[in-house]
């Protein structure tokens, strides 16, 4: 009977893993987001969900504060500091967002000026704080990407590619 529930558990998975993989097929701003590495099918899906509609932020760096990606200040008197994340938002599209991150830095292969950015943060202040950054950044990215219509960018040459094309 157990080998029967898990059988049966393993092809509702696989089901709802397709209607997924659907959804993001259908939607051309997920197939948009997902051009940025590490952002996969459920983190497109979760990003859209959360933000709804890119105009309903003036600037992308909102983002970061809507997703609880942002330090939290303290300051009382001579006291000024940042602390942790706010962790504001939904909870499952930040952690999409640090997972993200993760990939980034540790399974990407191909060099680019966001990896390389990342990277340096991790050798001043840490692998933890580097993480929190990239995904702050990421967010912001994918507003960017989402209101501009342009799929992501790997490097500055390839930028210089486009503008000498155009």
């Amino acid at each position: 009977p157990m080998l029967a529930a898990w059988r049966g558990l393993r092809e509702q998975i696989a089901a709802f893993d397709k209607a997924i993989r659907a959804l993001a097929r259908a939607s051309p701003a997920c197939r948009l987001l997902m051009s940025v590495p590490g952002i996969g099918v459920v983190s497109g899906l979760s990003f859209i969900s959360t933000v709804e509609d890119p105009a309903r932020f003036a600037r992308s760096r909102s983002v970061g504060a809507h997703m609880g990606l942002t330090p939290q200040r303290y300051q009382s008197g001579d006291i000024d500091r940042s602390g942790r994340i706010s962790k504001c938002g939904d909870g499952l599209a930040r952690t999409l967002m640090y997972e993200a991150a993760v990939v980034i830095l540790t399974r990407v292969k191909r060099s680019s000026s966001l990896k390389d950015w990342a990277l340096a943060i991790a050798s001043r202040s840490g692998f933890g704080k580097a993480r929190g950054a990239l995904a702050r950044k990421l967010a912001v990215i994918l507003h960017s990407i989402w209101r501009s219509g342009e799929p992501f960018r790997w490097s500055a040459e390839e930028r210089q590619g486009c503008l000498q094309a155009a």
